[in-house]
């Protein structure tokens, strides 16, 4: 079989290529001008001149073929340009074996098939089965008739074009996945849109029923009030009736319903509005006291969202050309092996990379650059298949794929998660929709360069939950000090407090979030509950029990609101780090330790993943990682202990590390787009206002009393003299007071801080010089007026 597998040589491989593309168009040249008058080996003929395009020597082969195999014999010229296209390549000939009889087989095949219609012929006089099809003809013919004979014939044939071919049946399935998917995706759209156009139609018939019956009682009113003038009630009636039953004059002005005041409706046909204003009335009639009702929201239709782009598919050719590439480079480095399977997927494609006994699997890991010189790749990423014998060598694909956010939202395994906080991440390397809680992570940590896809991911997970949960059950706190990435969602009603852009108001939000925290515990303990769900469920048990009407010393427990889950959100960790490092490090350890039960998740981003803002107490508490990529194996390292993030492609390329494993998961992130947010952040404003609690943005109540405490302090008797020296030098810096007036560090800061208590300078920025607010002879104002 060295014939059908090429060589290590290229250029050997090369020529014979070149040869059999010769070979074949020599012989399709001469079946193509074959002639019946040609001397063959069984014509002979007085004639000189031949009419065969390779003369004497293709009449006498062409007639062998024709007159053996009949019509099979152009199969020939087609087999030798595979093969030699094959060599051309170097293309490895994959069980050469399956191939040669396949091929054989299927001449037969054909031959047989031709000698089912002996009227069938080829040039006038050969019949198109030739010898061998007529005779395979002849025997199934007389066993199993001519239809049975057609049948083996037809099936003999589909299994020896299987074996001559690469064609696979997971292949054909993998390609009908893509268009299957589009079809499903298609038709829950048309049903959602004729479920929508039939809730309108529902709606405007109820419409101008409302208007039919409100005409009606408007025509019929002029007649009502002119029978209640003329009815004169009798001074006696004609029996007794007790005063409390009598009428009175506001009986006069109740209006009149007709029978046909409200349109029938089914019982399907009954919105969730009318049932709310129907409980509503029936709380007004009933004297029972009832707790007041929610405010009724509706989650978005993905139809706000861009359709689902096609999917670029794959070549199989191209792939396996690569694993011969990846195969033959290995090899040179004294690496043996094999790859035993392909794997393609939306972004890279892996590469199932099985050694030979006694080749080390560090010795794979080093080969990392060399493989991507010789495959000409971006980046390749090594790593070891769990329970499997066999590495994972990720290659990127030539065209990307693009992950829409709306594929994930319509998964079923989005649509079926359970968890309001439920985040979509996106799809992993084989394809596959991954979705994670942040109630079992319960906090996440992201990390990624610039561009490298971090900020879509956030919209992303945003954009989850405004697709699961209503304001009610999600409240969030979204913290941005770079003042672009979140100010798009400013008044959707989810909002606890406005986007804070101030890193001073961040730091009060996160104590304030710790005391909130240090109530719910509270809360939770006083009620014998150990988390946030059972805690909900207990006040919805409480609600629905009946409620007497004068015991209201009873009725405390039944007053409670459920308590919906609060996620903080910091978009740029390392700027909160940089001014306010000690407070917040402080508040994001405690809300990590201990947030959890209580339903407050922490999300935390950085562009800057170094050990001074992703500190050694910070990641102890920060089990569930995600990493974008980084420029460095230390940056990789500081966020997921282990290296692999340098090597990451950007625009949502991740490396997930999910709670309680040490494995790392490649994800590649769902994209959606500014138009997309904005259509769903208006949904919400329609709906609703954001009900702000703006007592998270000020000092706790303690640091309240210390600044209150340090102002009726005694001040420092060299405070005058520094703010003289701040004022004459324009800026405030505690370097400038300690050189001037020769002050120690400590003393200078804190009469920096009584200058901004004061309003004298800015609060800090950084490490540039505080601003300082007031004019060069505001101190001399001030004594001469207290002179």
């Amino acid at each position: 079989m060295t014939l059908l597998c090429p060589s290590r040589y290229t250029r050997l491989n090369e020529a014979v290529g070149f040869l059999l593309l010769l070979l074949g168009l020599a012989v399709a040249l001469s079946l193509a001008s074959y002639s019946p008058a040609d001397p063959s080996w069984n014509t002979a003929t007085a004639l000189a001149r031949t009419d065969n395009w390779l003369g004497i020597s293709g009449a006498k082969w062409s007639d062998l073929l024709l007159q053996t195999f009949g019509i099979s014999a152009f199969l020939l010229p087609v087999h030798l340009w595979v093969l030699g296209i094959k060599w051309l390549r170097s293309s490895p000939v994959e069980s050469p074996w399956f191939r040669v009889f396949g091929s054989l087989a299927l001449w037969f095949c054909v031959s047989a098939g031709c000698g089912l219609l002996p009227s069938a012929k080829l040039f006038g006089t050969i019949g198109a089965s030739g010898m061998a099809g007529m005779v395979i003809a002849d025997y199934l013919t007389a066993r199993f008739d001519v239809t049975g004979a057609a049948i083996i014939t037809a099936a003999a044939a589909v299994l020896a074009l299987y074996f001559a071919s690469t064609f696979e049946v997971s292949t054909l399935m993998r390609w009908l996945s893509g268009p299957m998917a589009r079809w499903n995706a298609f038709v829950e759209r048309w049903r959602a849109t004729r479920k929508a156009k039939r809730q309108a139609a529902i709606e405007r018939a109820k419409a101008r029923a409302a208007e039919r019956v409100a005409r009606r009682i408007r025509s019929n009113a002029p007649a009502v009030r002119a029978i209640a003038s003329t009815f004169v009630p009798p001074d006696n009636p004609p029996f007794d009736v007790e005063p409390e039953q009598s009428g009175t004059e506001e009986d006069d002005d109740i209006p009149i319903r007709p029978l046909d005041l409200q349109p029938t409706v089914s019982a399907d046909e009954r919105t969730d509005e009318e049932e709310l204003i129907d409980s509503d009335d029936e709380a007004d009639r009933s004297p029972e006291p009832k707790p007041q009702q929610k405010r009724l929201y509706r989650l978005p239709s993905t139809e706000l969202l861009n359709d689902i782009p096609l999917g670029n598919g794959y070549d199989s050719q191209e792939l396996k050309d690569i694993a011969a590439r990846i195969k033959s480079k290995l090899e040179e480095f004294n690496v043996r092996g094999s790859v035993v399977q392909i794997n393609p997927g939306p972004v890279v494609t892996t590469f199932e990379y099985k050694p030979e006994a006694g080749v080390k699997y560090s010795r794979i890991t080093t080969l990392t650059e060399d493989l991507c010189l010789g495959l000409q790749a971006e980046s390749v990423l090594i790593e070891r298949l769990p329970g499997r014998p066999t590495v994972g060598i990720e290659v990127p694909n030539s065209k990307r794929e693009l992950i829409s956010l709306r594929a994930i939202l319509e998964s079923g395994e989005f649509r079926e998660a359970s968890s309001r906080m439920s985040v979509a991440l996106g799809k992993d390397i084989n394809g596959r929709i991954k979705v994670a809680s942040l109630e079992s992570m319960p906090h996440l940590l992201i990390a990624g360069s610039t561009g490298s896809g971090k900020s879509v991911m956030l919209n992303a997970m945003i954009m989850s939950f405004l697709f699961k949960a209503t304001p009610d059950e999600v409240r969030m706190i979204m913290v941005d000090p770079k003042r672009v990435e979140l100010g798009i969602y400013e008044g959707i009603p989810h909002l606890l407090t406005p986007v804070i852009t101030e890193p001073k108001k961040a730091t009060n939000a996160l104590r304030n979030a710790v005391l909130e925290m240090d109530r719910r515990l509270k809360l939770l303990a006083e009620h014998g509950v150990r988390n946030i769900d059972q805690y909900n469920r207990k006040v919805a048990q409480l609600r629905e029990q009946p409620r007497a009407l004068f015991d209201e010393g009873e009725t405390e427990e039944q007053d409670l609101e459920p308590l919906p889950y609060i996620l903080i959100l910091i978009d740029e960790l390392a700027d909160l780090m940089m001014i306010e490092r000690a407070n917040v490090e402080e508040c994001i350890t405690r809300l990590a330790q201990m947030a959890r039960a209580v339903g407050m998740h922490l999300v935390l981003a950085t562009q800057r993943p170094s050990v001074d803002v992703i500190t050694g107490l910070i990641k102890a508490n920060f089990p569930s990682r995600l990493s974008f990529r980084v420029a460095t194996r230390v940056d990789s390292r500081t966020v997921l202990d282990t290296m692999g993030a340098e090597h990451l492609l950007g625009k949502g390329d991740m490396l997930f590390l999910p709670p309680g494993s040490s494995r790392l998961t490649r994800v590649h992130g769902a994209f959606v787009s500014e138009i997309e947010i904005n259509r769903v952040v208006e949904f919400w404003k329609q709906q609703a206002a954001p009900e702000y609690d703006r007592s998270y943005l000020l000092a706790p109540p303690s640091e309240q009393s210390e600044e209150a405490d340090d102002l009726e302090s005694e001040q420092d008797p060299m405070y005058e003299d520094a703010v003289r020296v701040v004022l004459e030098m324009g800026k405030a810096s505690t370097s400038t007071l300690q050189r001037r007036l020769r002050l120690g560090y400590g003393r200078a800061a804190r009469i920096l801080d009584m200058m901004h208590r004061e309003g004298i300078i800015g609060p800090p920025d950084g490490s540039k010089p505080r601003e300082v607010l007031k004019r060069p002879d505001w101190l001399r104002e001030v004594e001469e007026q207290y002179r």
